[in-house]
């Protein structure tokens, strides 16, 4: 800062260190009115890889143990957090904020689907708007206290994602895959964007890793010998869950029931969770 300076910087030619500082600082505020303790990213490289299921099992897992949970949809042009928890009522608000939907069990939730008149409306809007919207629902929506907010994000590195990540204050992603070697590839590119943002990574889960058979209770790999681990070894990371294919998950999702299902596979993610320093 030059020892004239009149901190008026419209005004002033000189790049200063504030004035760099307030250059690449693009977090917005919540709502007055909210307070949220952890955010915690969902991400994939690419799409139907179980992102979604992966973080409503997540918020199910931390309510059941008793915290305060919440789920922003940053899906916007494909959401499906309401139909997995049997959401079918609007979102209201007032003139202080927009109220998030409750769950049957106490999860907060905000998704596009839940402003739609219709839930097969379609979103076609710019990447701009869809944007906005994302950042909307941080700081428009009236959270209140949450303990662990997750967002589940659309696949790939586009728009929202950078928003995401440029916004709101990430305390930690969640990296979802499965067995394919190219989307394995295509994580990659989803790990080495987190990395050049400095937002720290808490693991990989890999979803459709196997199928166990019911009558043997033998365990076959579908999708073929998983590259994950190969992957995560590259770049310091920890595979933290590997998930079979489940007809019972996928059947409590279709009927909005999966605050019925429980799987101790979430578990230790829950407690890694619970042991990071923000």
């Amino acid at each position: 800062m030059s020892e004239n300076c009149n901190e008026s910087c419209s005004s002033c030619s000189q790049e200063c260190d504030s004035r760099k500082e307030e250059q690449t600082n693009f977090l917005e505020r919540p709502h007055p009115q909210s307070n949220i303790k952890k955010v915690i990213g969902v991400i994939s490289g690419k799409g139907g890889v179980g992102k979604s299921l992966v973080t409503s099992m997540l918020a199910v897992t931390m309510n059941r143990r008793n915290h305060n949970v919440a789920i922003l949809d940053a899906d916007i042009t494909g959401p499906s957090i309401p139909k997995a928890f049997g959401i079918t009522e609007k979102a209201g608000g007032s003139s202080y904020g927009v109220l998030p939907v409750k769950s049957k069990t106490g999860i907060e939730i905000m998704s596009i689907n839940l402003l739609l008149e219709n839930t097969t409306d379609p979103v076609v809007w710019r990447g701009p708007i869809i944007s906005g919207t994302v950042k909307q629902f941080w700081t428009d929506v009236i959270w209140g206290d949450i303990d662990f907010m997750f967002i589940d994000m659309p696949p790939g590195t586009g728009d929202v994602p950078l928003t995401v990540f440029q916004s709101i204050p990430v305390d930690g992603i969640i990296v979802v895959t499965s067995p394919q070697e190219l989307v394995s590839m295509i994580v990659e590119k989803a790990v080495k964007m987190a990395e050049s943002m400095n937002i720290p990574i808490i693991g990989i889960v890999e979803n459709m890793s196997y199928f166990k058979c019911p009558d043997c209770n033998k365990e076959y790999k579908v999708f073929g010998e998983s590259k994950i681990e190969e992957a995560a070894k590259a770049h310091g990371l920890n595979v933290i869950a590997k998930l079979p294919i489940d007809s019972k998950i996928s059947s409590a999702c279709d009927k909005g029931l999966i605050e019925l299902y429980g799987d101790s596979l979430f578990v230790n993610i829950a407690e890694i969770l619970e042991k990071m320093e923000v």
